[in-house]
């Protein structure tokens, strides 16, 4: 398996490296768009209800102070309340699935939003987001000058769903899955036996050969009887799916006799009344 880029990774407190992905320039480019679109619009609109409501007020100076302050709200303070609320996230986040948080990879909080809106009015207002489309290219995490000053990135959230690989008895081996025992396989190699078969796609054909014979040389005390010459893949392919069978089994007679019990225990003696 590939190691993650140095700027994919996250070391903890714990000294644990976890694997993050930054959202890329073009995520964090469209995410800009949808938030620069929704908060021109909302101006806009306070704007054309600033005019109407006021349309007979000389006085320009107050006229002013208004729309001054509705810029303010709009450009600053709506963002930094829906960033610290949100834990770093916006509308353009939502779209893209990231989520602004520290350079450590906590979240964030009332001071990195302020210093990435007040940072963001120059950056992407000023100048239509030519400052931070420059200052995205050339960083590796895609950090715009606002993340720079704030200490904080974008990060990733939606991933793909990951799809556990379901094992059965090969048809090689059908035969030999209907008389065979492995009841008495330990759990703990039962264990490695199903982390090996989710893993194998990803490893290389020696390192996968090898596992799978070692792993087949301890399973073979505890099943009974052997397959003749089978492969050692196979063999455990084999062996996972009859325990996970019998697992199931198991469970389902559970089941049955609780559902044969629920009567007894749940029932009151006659002419008993109810307490509900």
């Amino acid at each position: 398996m590939a190691d993650p880029a140095p700027d994919e990774e996250l070391i903890v407190g714990e000294a644990v490296a976890l694997d993050v992905r930054p959202a890329s320039f073009i995520l964090r480019a469209a995410s800009a768009a949808i938030d620069f679109t929704v908060s021109v619009a909302v101006l806009i609109a306070f704007l054309l209800g600033l005019t109407f409501l006021l349309a007979d007020v000389a006085d320009s100076a107050l006229l002013a102070a208004i729309s001054i302050a509705m810029l303010v709200t709009v450009l600053v303070i709506v963002p930094v309340v829906v960033e610290t609320a949100t834990r770093g996230r916006s509308l353009g986040k939502l779209a893209i699935g990231a989520r602004i948080v520290r350079d450590d990879g906590g979240a964030i909080g009332f001071r990195h939003a302020l210093i990435r809106a007040l940072t963001g009015v120059l950056e992407i207002y000023f100048t239509a987001g030519g400052l931070a489309a420059l200052v995205g290219l050339l960083n590796p995490r895609a950090k715009r000058l606002g993340d720079l000053l704030a200490g904080t990135y974008a990060q990733h959230e939606r991933v793909p769903r990951i799809v556990e690989p379901v094992y059965g008895v090969p048809d090689v081996l059908a035969a030999w899955a209907a008389t065979a025992d492995v009841g008495r396989l330990p759990d703990r190699l039962g264990r490695r036996i199903a982390a090996f078969l989710k893993q194998a796609s990803r490893m290389t054909v020696p390192a996968r050969q090898r596992l799978a014979a070692e792993l087949a040389a301890e399973a073979a005390p505890y099943v009974s009887p052997l397959p003749q010459n089978a492969d050692p893949e196979f063999f455990l392919a084999a062996v996972a799916a009859l325990r996970r069978d019998r697992e199931y089994r198991a469970h389902l007679l559970e089941e049955e006799r609780l559902g044969r019990l629920d009567p007894v225990l749940t029932g009151l003696p006659h002419a008993f009344p109810s307490r509900d």
